[in-house]
């Protein structure tokens, strides 16, 4: 097998249940188990909490102990463990903590792969990264697609048993034959100096750090109410799945593309460009709180998600050696996709009990200082190459 095709495989089957859990898995608990949309709120940010502490320190101390192929094994199994953990929770206190427990494996396999990624692309044995990353957008919209069909066929249960099915499949993939450079353990003598605190010392790190904080943390409503604010706004149940997985396919679109069309973009026009589309994306829910124009803005997706990722992305394997890129992803999954989107996951939350539009409109708050910081980053830039 290809490193190409291993990797998009790998993609895929991740993203296929992150397309189960992301979107659903809040409702799931309100529907099935009984809690209120505030408890669920709180367990989830919480959760969340629970995810930065495992991607900022447990992430990168076993990223330098074990290879690769070893850790994604290792993730993937407690996963399951944790999942099957929610069979006889229903208080919300054993709610909270299955939810802690999936939170401290589950979402660890993100950083993880991307790592992976970028080991791959540093080493010249991954072409192209847009190619296999698309893959998981593919995943992640197909699964979305289904679980419409069925949700609707047999109720909400029925998301639970579809994510432990895919996350038996994911770690099944343990079993497929890895890239070598995946099986090499670290080195063991590698230098103490390489600490966290190493990047906050690299060129502009800290500045494109708070850049994607803000932007990845401005999608902390629409992840978790944005299936129950369709259903808010009387969008029909049969197309409510299509509806969300109208911005896995502006994602899709634009990591297929990425590599050719964007790659000789600055890293610094690619985060004002996605705090652009981010902004434009909230305030147009706010404003027009249709299922229309819900459907038209989830299109921005692509600028709002996927172009700040890719460009943090391209930041990194530009200026961060390759066995510090897990220590350099621990650090953005810890604050970017965990603790900032906890935070505003709370707002939310009290937003949205006030008036569910004010929810969007809130994300503002990240997506506009977002905009000026890149501008900022984008004049350095442009005064280094001149």
């Amino acid at each position: 097998m290809s490193t190409q095709r291993w990797m998009s495989i790998h993609f895929f089957s991740f993203f296929l249940t992150w397309g189960i859990f992301l979107p659903y898995w809040s409702g799931w608990m309100i529907d099935t188990k009984g809690i209120s949309v505030s408890e669920a709120s709180l367990i989830m940010s919480l959760g969340l909490v629970v995810r930065g502490v495992s991607t900022l320190f447990a992430f990168p101390y076993l990223s330098a102990r074990v290879s690769s192929k070893r850790l994604l094994s290792i993730m993937g199994i407690g996963t399951l463990v944790a999942i099957v953990c929610y069979i006889p929770a229903n208080s919300f206190t054993s709610l909270l903590i299955a939810t802690s427990a999936l939170h401290l494996f589950y979402p660890t396999l993100m950083p993880a792969l991307d790592s992976v990624a970028g080991v791959l692309v540093q080493s010249k044995q991954l072409k192209h990264y847009g190619r296999s990353r698309q893959w998981g957008s593919i995943g992640f919209v197909s699964i979305g697609m289904i679980i419409t069909i069925f949700t609707g066929l047999y109720g909400d249960e029925i998301i639970f048993w579809s994510l432990l099915c895919g996350v038996i499949g994911f770690v099944s993939l343990g079993f497929v034959q890895t890239p070598m450079i995946l099986s090499e353990k670290p080195p063991m003598d590698q230098p103490k100096k390489e600490g966290l605190l190493q990047f906050f010392r690299i060129k502009h790190f800290r500045l494109v750090l708070v850049i994607v904080i803000l932007l990845q943390a401005s999608h902390a409503t629409y992840y978790n109410y944005g299936y129950i604010f369709l259903q808010e706004i009387q969008a029909p149940t049969y197309l409510i799945g299509f509806i969300i997985n109208i911005a896995v396919i502006a994602e899709i679109v634009f990591f297929s593309i990425a590599d050719k069309k964007f790659n000789q973009f600055s890293i610094g026009a690619l985060l004002t460009i996605s705090a652009i589309g981010s902004s434009a994306r909230w305030i147009l829910v706010f404003v027009f709180p249709n299922v229309i124009i819900f459907a038209i803005a989830q299109t921005l997706h692509a600028l709002s998600f996927a172009m700040a990722h890719y460009a943090f992305m391209k930041y990194l394997i530009k200026n961060i050696p390759h066995r510090q890129i897990p220590k350099a992803q621990g650090v953005y999954s810890a604050l970017a996709l965990s603790w900032s989107t906890a935070v505003f996951t709370i707002l939310g939350g009290y937003l949205y009990e006030i008036e569910p539009k004010l929810s969007f409109i809130g994300m503002i708050l990240c997506t506009i200082p977002a905009m000026l910081l890149a501008l900022v980053y984008k004049r350095f830039e442009n005064s280094k190459n001149i």
